[in-house]
């Protein structure tokens, strides 16, 4: 049978984020040992004091567990290029048969320009088009009849290279959007790719979402 203190640091080994804000000191210990309570009396087999695991919690050395996070920092420190694009608008419509068509007519209009930003996130009921403002005035004529749900004018983009190991390890998009909302940054649209991905962000929010992101390298 294994002891508490084993069962805890099992647990926590697999909760990487939680190992940060113990290293940092700034998680309530008995919060801790109520959330992680039922995963722990799994592991042992039987009932478990909540003061036992707060016992086992301060006993552990918060150094030694944040290096079991060191595999995503090493990964935060390789992000790759971070490209910054201006001048671009939202607009969210509802699912149709006709929308697709409709899309392909917004897409003819790029004639072969490779300056223009184009991205589509289909939902199952709704698709948002993230666009160059300078294609917004065609917009009226190809979606005429389709439901519009929303739009926002005046965004930018962020588009960050991930190094390829980014599909193995778990928390790499927490840690990255994380630091944004602590920096009060708010993202309207998230696109991405297998090794890349973009936040689509107002005007205002740019230049602190580029500089947030930029340290997590250093």
């Amino acid at each position: 049978m294994i002891t508490i203190s084993q069962a805890v640091k099992m647990v926590l080994n697999n909760k990487p984020f939680i190992l940060e804000a113990i290293h940092d000191d700034i998680i309530n210990y008995s919060s801790l040992a109520s959330n992680i309570k039922e995963e722990v009396e799994s592991l042992i087999g039987k009932i478990v004091n909540s003061s036992a695991i707060v016992m086992a919690l301060r006993r552990i050395n918060p150094v030694e567990l944040k290096n079991v996070s060191s595999k995503l920092d090493n990964l935060i420190k390789r992000l790759g290029d971070i490209t910054v694009r201006s001048n671009l608008v939202d607009y969210t419509f509802r699912n149709s048969e006709s929308l697709l068509s409709k899309q392909q007519k917004l897409l003819s209009k790029f004639n072969g320009e490779v300056d223009l930003f184009f991205t589509i996130s289909q939902g199952v009921y709704e698709t948002t088009f993230v666009i160059s403002d300078k294609l917004k005035e065609n917009i009226a004529d190809i979606f005429e009849g389709e439901k519009l749900i929303s739009y926002c004018y005046g965004l930018s983009s962020i588009t960050i290279k991930l190094p390829k190991e980014n599909i193995e390890l778990p928390g790499l998009y927490y840690f990255i959007f994380r630091k944004l909302a602590w920096d009060g940054i708010n993202i309207l649209e998230v696109v991405s790719t297998s090794n890349e991905f973009t936040i689509i962000l107002k005007d205002q929010d740019i230049d602190k979402a580029f500089s947030v992101i930029k340290k997590l390298k250093i």
